[in-house]
């Protein structure tokens, strides 16, 4: 259940913080300021950059400020697509093995209730008067695998020549196997969308595995639509060395923890407009390729959700100023 504003006390801190919020506003901070919000001229995403990319990054290190937008209250809903096709469009082989979806599969189920989740609770937004929290509340609304071929190569991703969709053809993916299933929009929901090995795409002029790992974006309408873009995850360009596989399946970890940052940003910033630093970063961005201590499964995961072992990049926790791997 959603925290509101209840009591006095509560209430004039929460109004205080608000209405200095809304002050920071006028300084007009925008998401476009950061380098990895992306355009293709009619959309806009927000991604995880490779780890080759986080390099040029400047540091930044918060805190996070609410901008007016809504967030994701929950009880969230999270959908995941298995895009895996007889073969890619060059006609070369391509898979995505039932144990990696398997592993994102039991990330979407877990995820809400869990120490990555419970750090979103401090998130708030702040809608005609009404303060409402974040719940970690939720879980999996479903799964498709879908073996429909991919569509015309229709970008240029330098590192998977003639395998590219562009974030339209993505969007047409999503709304197909939503009108399919019989899913619907809104804040509360989202769909991740995994594609096969060797398949690329880009947002504009940024192309996996150059710029990014994954990204976050929504369509807009009476009932938007959340989604990410989960390329498969290619640890070579989208995970730092040394970094332990749980699953014992890097490739399927890989795709997990850029899952992982995905689901929480938005969660916290589901129409890039709610949660975010003075130079436009989210809460993942804050805390890209960093995980912290590793408790579990003999030092290879930092979670263990139901029995289930992660290694999940840490996300940022705004009251102590740092990335933490469970919430306040």
């Amino acid at each position: 259940m959603s925290r509101v504003c209840q009591g006095f006390t509560h209430c004039a801190v929460v109004a205080v913080a608000v209405a200095s919020l809304m002050l920071l506003q006028s300084n007009s901070w925008a998401q476009e300021q950061s380098p990895l919000t992306v355009t293709d001229g009619v959309n806009r995403a927000h991604i995880v950059p490779t780890v080759s990319q986080t390099l040029e990054f400047s540091p930044d290190n918060g805190p996070l400020f609410y901008h007016s937008g809504p967030v994701m209250t929950g009880p969230v809903k999270l959908y995941a697509i298995y895009w895996i096709p007889a073969h890619l469009q060059n006609g070369g082989a391509t898979s995505l093995p039932s144990s990696y979806q398997t592993v994102q599969t039991h990330l979407l189920t877990y995820y809400p209730n869990h120490g990555i989740d419970n750090n979103n609770t401090q998130y708030y937004q702040s809608i005609s008067g009404t303060v409402t929290y974040i719940a970690d509340t939720g879980g999996v609304g479903g799964t498709y695998v879908d073996t429909a071929p991919y569509p015309a190569s229709g970008c240029n991703d330098p590192l998977t020549p003639g395998n590219c969709i562009t974030d339209a053809q993505i969007q047409a993916e999503i709304q197909r196997v939503m009108t399919l299933k019989g899913w619907t929009g809104g804040i509360n929901n989202m769909f991740l969308l995994f594609t096969s090995s060797g398949e690329g795409s880009c947002m504009g002029t940024s192309c996996a595995y150059v710029s990014y790992c994954a990204y976050h974006s929504f369509i807009a309408g009476t009932e938007p639509i959340f989604y990410s873009n989960d390329p498969y995850g290619e640890n070579g360009y989208c995970q730092i060395e040394g970094v332990p596989s749980p699953n014992n399946d890097p490739a399927a970890d890989t795709a997990a923890t850029a899952a992982s940052h995905e689901i929480s940003e938005t969660i916290t910033d589901p129409m890039l407009n709610a949660w975010y630093s003075p130079q436009g970063n989210e809460i993942g961005d804050l805390c890209i390729y960093k995980y912290g201590l590793n408790s579990w499964d003999a030092g290879k995961a930092n979670q263990d959700w139901s029995g289930w072992n992660f290694e999940l990049q840490m996300e940022y926790d705004n009251h102590t100023r740092e990335c933490v791997q469970v919430g306040p």
